[in-house]
């Protein structure tokens, strides 16, 4: 599986606390059939003021520590975007981190607030997808305004984004709500991958081997689909870029 969602790089946001958490966290993910994962801490202005070079610095001693430790797990990294209104402005400065590219598109992983879908997201989206960058919106199924108004998913949709469900969603760690919110987007096939946003080992662990179950008991194929080959077209591409960035 490749997992596109995690806060494993230690120190930097909210995810990992220690080099040795981050380690654990690696290996957890590599035990449940992660063979790549793409480091994916938080910029969000204010909170978590990450820069391309600031993830880019973690994560190189980050993949030093992981090859010393000999767990086999491949990564890349990008980033998880708060929406906000300097986002173009990054973009025309290159300091947007992507997480690879699909259908011609980069692939910019984008996060909404918890609580409510922000004003100006429709006019974000549409500059986005303008200038050859493709939305793909984190875990839309814990979004409280679309949890209670459902409807406003398909407004989202018709917007042309692309959406990442987390793993833990699919397996009920995030209550019931959630659950059914996301199971319901698994049986009319409304996300495009599953990610394990992993932040921790308990709380937050990486559950991609059993929310994989719970996907291919409806459809192997469609576990496949968000699990494995999408999500790997997306890195391949990833990968690439990033030598040549660096």
């Amino acid at each position: 599986m490749i997992d596109l969602h995690s806060h494993i790089l230690p120190g930097i946001d909210d995810g990992a606390r220690s080099l040795d958490i981050a380690l654990q966290m690696a290996q957890q993910a590599v035990d449940g059939g992660v063979r790549h994962m793409v480091c994916t801490p938080h910029i969000h202005k204010g909170y978590f003021d990450n820069t391309l070079n600031t993830i880019r610095h973690a994560f190189n001693e980050f993949q030093k520590a992981i090859a010393d430790a000999s767990i086999p797990l491949s990564l890349s990294y990008a980033a998880e975007v708060r929406v906000n209104e300097l986002i173009p402005i990054w973009y025309k400065q290159q300091e947007l981190p992507f997480l690879g590219e699909y259908n011609g598109k980069r692939i910019l992983l984008l996060e909404m607030p918890h609580s409510h879908i922000p004003q100006g997201l429709e006019v974000l989206i549409k500059w986005l997808l303008k200038n050859n960058v493709q939305p793909l919106i984190a875990h839309p199924e814990r979004n409280r305004e679309l949890l209670a108004e459902q409807h406003k998913f398909s407004w989202l949709q018709r917007q042309g984004c692309m959406f990442q469900v987390t793993a833990g969603a699919l397996t009920g760690r995030f209550g019931d709500k959630v659950e059914d919110f996301a199971l319901s987007m698994m049986r009319n096939k409304a996300f495009h991958v599953v990610a394990s946003d992993t932040h921790d080992l308990v709380r937050r662990p990486n559950d991609m081997q059993a929310a994989y179950e719970v996907v291919s008991t409806f459809s192997d194929d469609f576990a496949q689909e968000t699990f494995v080959t999408r999500p790997g077209a997306i890195v391949s591409v990833g990968q690439q870029n990033e030598v040549t960035n660096d």
